[in-house]
């Protein structure tokens, strides 16, 4: 039984896709499905996100990792490079080593630490092209994971995730049904107890003009802010704070 959780990272652990004026920053996510999973068996935990959106890896290392120390936690989650990964010429190798420190420092803290594999983007015709990338990240991650004793949950491994309906209409955020998906796989590789059910998605009907008319939307409302963004220098994380920056105690809904 855990009595203090601490979730680091970028959008993905946020909450960003899942969106609830009801929680902080306006959205839920995997991480807060989670503490309130926990904390139906424990109402004391403690539950703090650093998580910002937008943050490169060395970034949520620089801004969340000392903070995240200092509270103690007995569980930590940890997701980063994402953001890197869309990068045109991200160093691999050299955000292996950032990673590999980082996770060391939480480990050696006796803390249950849980990483997570990047999602296989072959069905997305944007994604595919950083596959790659994406499976020399993932070995990197498994052998830290090996290393220090940590957790790791599989996205890759999760087809289920390649289903575009489980993503919002941005394409790089999880929706409400991924956010759920992930945190069940998170929940399970604890080993903890919870209520939550699979997603249940019907057979998608074959819609190829559809499709088209998707992507060109796509395109227009999210694609040309993106590149919009990398040019100017801005990020989606300006001015964002972490939405829970201090362990408190959470609700089950």
């Amino acid at each position: 039984m855990f009595e203090r959780f601490v979730a680091l990272g970028d959008s993905f652990t946020e909450g960003v896709g899942d969106d609830d004026p009801d929680y902080p920053n306006g959205v839920r996510g995997w991480a807060d499905l989670v503490a309130e999973s926990l904390a139906a068996a424990n109402p004391a935990l403690g539950y703090a996100n650093l998580a910002v959106r937008g943050r490169l890896l060395h970034q949520v290392v620089a801004e969340q990792l000392d903070p995240a120390l200092a509270l103690h936690p007995d569980l930590v989650t940890l997701y980063a490079g994402g953001n890197d990964l869309m990068r045109p010429r991200p160093d691999i190798d050299g955000l292996a080593e950032i990673y590999d420190e980082a996770i060391g420092k939480l480990a050696a803290t006796g803390a249950t630490v849980v990483l997570f594999t990047g999602v296989d983007g072959v069905a997305d015709p944007v994604f595919r092209k950083m596959r790659g990338r994406t499976a020399v990240y993932n070995e990197h991650v498994r052998l830290i994971a090996a290393r220090h004793r940590a957790l790791v949950v599989d996205m890759w491994a999760m087809r289920v995730l390649r289903d575009r309906r489980m993503w919002s209409d941005d394409r790089i955020h999880l929706g409400p049904d991924g956010h759920r998906t992930v945190a069940t796989a998170v929940l399970d590789t604890l080993g903890a107890g919870h209520t939550l059910r699979p997603v249940d998605l019907p057979i998608p009907a074959d819609a190829p003009a559809q499709r088209r008319s998707e992507n060109l939307r796509w395109l227009r409302t999210h694609v040309v802010p993106w590149i919009h963004r990398r040019l100017t220098g801005t990020s989606s994380g300006d001015g964002v704070t972490p939405k829970r920056p201090i362990p408190e105690r959470v609700t089950p809904r």
